[in-house]
């Protein structure tokens, strides 16, 4: 066993027993390497990441390969959801040095001493192929360069460390004043990128892009005659549920297509696609009532239920692409077998999900549905249909499942938490809600430490500095969960995550770094922008803290939302369609929302919710504040129950009527 032995890291631990010399990120591994003079070969990946463990099974459980590791390099394994700071900084470096975007595995080797990057690849195999030399032979050529410029190599890739703040757009001026144009040119660089006949943007392989979805169905709540921005996130969202992406019979969603259709997936389930994909479903059915998206919600829920959250209440982090060693084996089906299980209800299971046409994943068939060969189905056919389903779920559960990694993140417990919130609000299930406060109850017990957030937690052992996600997602989450479900220590946790914001992250020229002001110093202290596989993390602290501050009357908030929006302005404007999470702050603060608080008897609130909560409008938030609540924060003080029934105090930024007491009053839902 090497260095990783004694980790809890489910990523760390497959490479436990491998011959390479593994160290974990941390003093042990940089000091060793700064004694020997040796160069550090950085590689980072995560448990469900297939080509990873290609890399793995090829060459780190070779003892051949393992030997040229051990002798030119001091050897590290880093898990990229566990530790993102390293992460964001050694891809960015490899997209500078290689000139092209990176990926998982990273192979990065870095100095001793200033740990600077002066090499940088992904995936290498362990002969020549693909165009690229054999793991070895790389090995030795960066080892050898190293010998010959090692002394130098600090001093002259310090243009590298510049480069990253330019990079990011960290060192940027912040713009003196604000405008909307951006909202309008996002919306048309969407158009262009929009692929009409199997929604998504762009080609193969498609990956969902949930702030995409999102920027246009906000945009077209804010310009109802926009048909066509509504109808190219619907398309998408349709397309996606119906495609092989989506898991027809357990729930949930993988992580990409690898083919335009939708139809075959890379088979990994990443709770962080996961959570904003549900409140999308659940949106979009607030949107034209489809049953399909409330079936896709609902799944997709219950799935997160069953199988991603912990006894203790916290969400798990992945479940694997691979099992039995194979990809995407535990979902795909033989023909024969579904017959002999459907019996005379085959027929039309076969037709609806494709098994009538060829083979279509390495001799077996994945299921997805296309709707406009099978066409519409009656009742009774879709009770059939659906019964097969529950028959060929129950078949499944008998495989060996996928290795699930059972590390609960901060931040992607926040984005799942919203997206329960989301579902169970829209959708009136207290289960969902249940489960959400469940989730975040856990946060608080174990992640919650003397005011300051920790990122992870595995097998009860919580630790890592959280980062700016962790609180801005989860900031995020608690606000909709409050709407769904009041709870004053909820909302007392909320303000506590904004300061904490507010006083460790924050960056000179207004907005937030990625790390905290007491974070290990590393040879860039990143402040990302741009939306990646998850939301921007300024784009969404902005946006919750814009929320929170409106609703509390607190200007320190609203006003740290306004300078990360006009610190990221000029890349926003640069690039709009990159920066969604970010433009969904920007449109809020240009056109505030409008905030809506009930106060009285909980029992008059759902006359209140009816007229509320119907449809879809994105820019709206609604409170419901029992009677009984009292010495409530900043402007919620100025709100008092009525002696009986309820009042409705509604407010649009700074502009506020007169309280309605009849939900007749109320306008319709945009």
């Amino acid at each position: 066993m090497n260095h990783l032995a004694d980790q809890t890291n489910p990523y760390l631990l497959q490479h436990a027993d491998n011959p390479v010399d593994w160290y974990p990120w941390g003093e042990a591994a940089l000091a060793r390497a700064r004694a020997e003079g040796k160069p550090i070969l950085l590689s980072i990946g995560y448990s469900a990441c297939h080509w990873c463990h290609v890399m793995a099974h090829e060459s780190f459980e070779d003892p051949a390969t393992a030997e040229v590791m051990n002798r030119l390099f001091v050897n590290i394994k880093v898990d990229r959801e566990e530790r993102p700071d390293l992460d964001k900084i050694y891809q960015a470096a490899h997209q500078l040095i290689a000139r092209r975007a990176g990926g998982w595995p990273l192979t990065v080797f870095i100095t001793p001493g200033a740990h600077i990057p002066f090499f940088a690849g992904t995936y290498f195999p362990p002969k020549p192929r693909y165009q690229m030399p054999s793991f070895i032979d790389v090995l030795e050529r960066v080892a050898g360069f190293y010998g010959e410029n090692g002394d130098s190599l600090d001093e002259a890739n310090r243009s590298l460390v510049d480069a990253l703040a330019r990079f990011d757009g960290s060192a940027e001026a912040a713009s003196d004043a604000l405008d909307d144009a951006p909202l309008t040119v996002a919306r048309q660089q969407l158009a262009e990128s929009f692929e009409p006949r199997h929604g998504g943007f762009g080609q193969a392989p498609k990956f969902p892009h949930p702030t995409n979805l999102t920027r246009l169905l906000r945009h077209q709540a804010r310009h109802p005659d926009d048909r066509e921005a509504r109808d190219m996130a619907l398309t998408t969202l349709t397309r996606m549920a119906e495609g092989g992406i989506h898991d027809h019979l357990g729930g949930g969603f993988c992580r990409y297509s690898t083919d335009e259709r939708w139809e075959i997936p890379h088979f990994e389930k990443m709770l962080y696609d996961n959570g904003p994909l549900l409140a999308l479903y659940a949106q979009a059915w607030s949107v034209n009532g489809d049953p399909l998206y409330q079936r896709t919600a609902l799944e997709t829920a219950g799935w997160v239920m069953r199988e991603m959250q912990s006894p203790a209440g916290g969400y798990y982090s992945t479940l694997d692409a691979d099992s039995e060693g194979e990809e995407g084996r535990f979902y795909v089906w033989d023909r024969e077998q579904v017959r002999a299980l459907l019996g005379d209800d085959a027929a039309a299971f076969e037709r609806r999900f494709c098994l009538d046409r060829s083979p279509n994943f390495e001799g077996r068939w994945h299921l997805h549905v296309d709707a406009a060969r099978s066409g519409p189905i009656d009742a009774a056919t879709t009770a059939r249909i659906d019964a097969a389903r529950r028959r060929l779920f129950e078949e499944r559960e008998r495989r060996i499942h996928p290795g699930r990694d059972e590390k609960i993140l901060t931040s992607w417990n926040g984005l799942m938490i919203r997206g329960m919130a989301i579902a169970g609000r829209v959708f009136q299930r207290d289960d969902f809600l249940d489960s959400a406060v469940r989730a975040l109850d856990f946060v608080r017990a174990v992640l919650w430490r003397d005011g300051r957030l920790l990122a992870t937690c595995k097998d009860g052992r919580a630790h890592l500095d959280a980062y700016l996600d962790d609180y801005a997602f989860l900031l995020d989450g608690v606000l909709e969960l409050l709407q769904a479900r009041w709870s004053r220590a909820h909302l007392d946790f909320a303000i506590a995550l904004a300061d904490a914001l507010l006083a460790h992250f924050q960056a000179d020229g207004g907005g937030f770094h990625f790390t905290a002001d007491d974070h290990e110093t590393l040879i860039h202290r990143p402040k990302p922008l741009a939306d990646e596989a998850t939301p921007s993390g300024n784009g969404i602290a902005a946006f919750a803290l814009n929320r929170l501050g409106h609703l509390l009357g607190e200007t320190r908030y609203t006003d740290a939302a306004e300078r990360t929006v006009k610190s990221a302005f000029g890349a926003i404007t640069r690039m709009p369609v990159i920066h969604c999470a970010l433009l969904d702050a920007l449109e809020e603060i240009e056109h505030p929302g409008e905030i809506v608080i009930l106060r009285g008897a909980p029992s008059s609130f759902p006359s209140w919710r009816t007229r509320l909560d119907g449809g879809y409008a994105p820019s709206r938030m609604v409170f419901a504040i029992p009677a009984s609540e009292a010495k409530l924060p900043g402007l919620l003080a100025e709100r008092p129950a009525p002696g009986e029934g309820a009042l409705a105090y509604v407010c649009r930024g700074t502009e506020c009527r007169l309280p309605l007491s009849d939900p007749a009053q109320l306008e319709r839902p945009a």
